[in-house]
């Protein structure tokens, strides 16, 4: 604004021509002046208020319309908020094929103490070590003593524990809000579930993340809020029933170890898978720093147990020689022994004559007969053969330890190598592996991917061999029970087939121990209907009922695996049948 001089030059100058008085100016410019200004401060007063009224009634309504809400909602407990990034502690829970619950949220409290809000530091020391054992009294005197502001104590306490800490009194010690993972069956399905922990923490929340198994593999569908829940393919009640067999047979064997796979041949879904020994994921013990993995019962031998898996490898020989056409169930190959290929000597376990049908090389389990196959189909067609089947890989079974349990090849598959892979030498594998393998023979020779979900039904994978060859494999895996290694499989009424393994164990400075296997029964069941696989697999087991100890599969593993499918299968609703008989040396006359 351009304000006018109070003794403007032109007037001034034209008054005193007309005698006039420049004071008589001035003054009327300094009133004419004021009253511009009391008009603008006027302005700028009103205005003001204005705005102060309007703001007013704008934070009336706003306090009016939070009491409206308030008394119209239902009443809840304030709840103090950390500062810092939210924390989402929820998470879905995991139910089995049939909702029964194997992991859930379970609400809880965290320990910790702000030190300069405490009264009495010493008592409160000694009142907590009475109340935790494990920590010490001296540690926590000098935390609650020393210069920090805040510690924890204890991450999760009990409802009782919580008790006795408000007991202590002390205003110091304060609780925090927590959600932690439980797992109402405990030890049960350990290895599947494999356990959570916390991630990003607050004195009011904590984030739960998956740490292993299923719990690290779905972690993300897990903590989304629309997800209710996860079902997996795992039925509790033969879950539990398997465990308790094999965890019996572990220790009539006296085995090192054992695992077991039951899995659906249609599907692909495991519907119980046991490694032993075991834990609670409740309080998952920390991993070995060093020494040998499969000391830990955190090792999952289903699928991270890498092994050699002798003679249950045979089928796969025969089934592809049959299926390329090079031989039948009746083809007569030479058994004479031992085989010598360049410096190496291949020989059976005991002399079983000059020749043999293939249907008996797989009975009587002649390493001599498959090795001979394995030259003629060669080593790059078995090498093709087991990557179709999905031999060579990862199985891509869905928890975090599948993926570390990769087959070892050997770094030159020669003819050598194909002979010794043919009866389950030099090639590592693990049982779940070997589980989809067998569970192809066992449904018409279709490629199977094992899965923990539930499947809404069944899924056709590649055909890796016919069904013609498929047949003739499962009548020789009866066979293998009823005649041959196996003998102690039988269980009336369910037709069980299946085939030994006897694998002598490697040292880890190179070579095999003399007294020490891994023991293997892979199975099916019934053998005229294949509804299931079973295998079963025990480290390092020894059978002392005889004088002399026995080791092979047929004396450990086999009688465990039929105790097991005596036990489940009622459970899988598989009900006692009369095996069909075969119709030989009937011949149809006509009238």
């Amino acid at each position: 604004m351009i304000r006018t001089p109070l003794r403007p030059l032109a007037r001034i100058l034209d008054a005193r021509q007309k005698g006039e008085s420049p004071e008589a100016i001035e003054r009327e410019n300094i009133r004419i002046r004021h009253e511009q200004m009391r008009d603008q401060a006027r302005q700028r007063a009103e205005g003001r208020l204005l705005v102060l009224g309007v703001f007013f009634l704008m934070a009336f309504l706003v306090v009016g319309a939070r009491m409206g809400m308030m008394a119209t909602s239902e009443p809840r407990e304030p709840r103090a908020e950390a500062p810092g990034s939210v924390i989402h502690a929820a998470r879905a829970d995991i139910v089995d094929r049939n909702g029964a619950l194997l992991a859930t949220n379970f609400e809880t409290h965290a320990l910790y103490a702000q030190p300069p809000q405490m009264i009495d530091p010493a008592h409160a020391a000694r009142e907590l070590a009475k109340v935790f054992p494990d920590l010490k009294e001296q540690d926590l005197l000098e935390d609650f003593t020393g210069k920090r502001k805040f510690l924890w104590i204890k991450k999760k306490i009990s409802p009782e524990q919580m008790q006795a800490v408000h007991e202590i009194g002390d205003p110091g010690l304060m609780f925090g809000a927590r959600d932690m993972r439980l797992y109402p069956n405990g030890q049960l399905a350990a290895h599947v579930l494999g356990g959570a922990g916390f991630g990003k923490e607050g004195v009011s929340a904590a984030e739960v993340i998956g740490v292993a198994g299923v719990e690290k593999y779905f972690d993300d569908y897990l903590r989304d809020p629309a997800n209710a829940q996860l079902q997996l393919s795992l039925d509790l009640t033969v879950q539990a029933a398997a465990e308790r067999v094999l965890y019996g047979g572990m220790k009539l064997m006296n085995a090192k170890g054992a695992t077991s796979i039951l899995m659906d041949v249609h599907t692909g879904e495991v519907i119980s898978v046991v490694s032993l020994p075991t834990f609670d994921p409740n309080a998952r013990p920390r991993p070995l720093a060093s020494g040998d993995a499969s000391d830990t019962p955190l090792f999952n031998r289903s699928v991270q147990g890498v092994y050699e898996l002798g003679s249950t490898f045979k089928i796969f020989t025969v089934a592809q020689a049959m299926d390329l056409g090079l031989v039948n169930p009746d083809t007569v190959i030479d058994t004479k022994g031992p085989l010598r290929w360049g410096k190496f000597r291949i020989r059976d376990f005991r002399n079983y004559g000059d020749e043999m049908s293939v249907t008996k090389i797989i009975v009587k389990s002649s390493n001599i007969g498959t090795a001979r196959l394995a030259m003629e189909i060669g080593a790059a067609r078995q090498r093709a053969f087991l990557q179709r089947l999905g031999m060579l890989d990862a199985t891509g079974f869905e928890i975090v330890e599948a993926a570390t349990g990769k087959p070892l090849l050997p770094k030159n598959w020669s003819e050598i190598s194909a002979m010794t892979i043919s009866y389950g030498h030099g090639l590592s594998t693990s049982p779940m592996h070997l589980a989809a393998g067998y569970a192809a023979i066992a449904n018409g020779g279709l490629k199977v991917q094992p899965t923990i979900l539930k499947q809404d039904g069944p899924r056709k994978g590649e055909r890796v061999f016919s069904e013609r060859s498929s047949a003739a494999a499962r009548k020789m895996l009866r066979k293998v029970v009823t005649e041959g290694t196996a003998s102690f499989g039988e269980v009336a009424g369910y037709a069980v087939g299946g085939k030994t393994g006897t694998a002598d164990k490697p040292r880890p400075q190179g070579g095999y121990y003399d007294d020490k296997v891994i023991a293997t029964f892979a199975s099916i069941f019934p053998a005229h209907d294949p509804k299931y696989v079973l295998i079963v697999t025990l480290d390092e087991p020894v059978d002392t009922t005889s004088d002399e100890p026995r080791r092979t599969a047929g004396w450990t593993a086999v009688p465990v695996a039929a105790e097991m499918i005596r036990r489940i299968a009622p459970l899988l609703g598989l009900r006692p049948t009369v095996e069909p008989a075969e119709l030989t040396d009937i011949t149809l006359t006509q009238n």
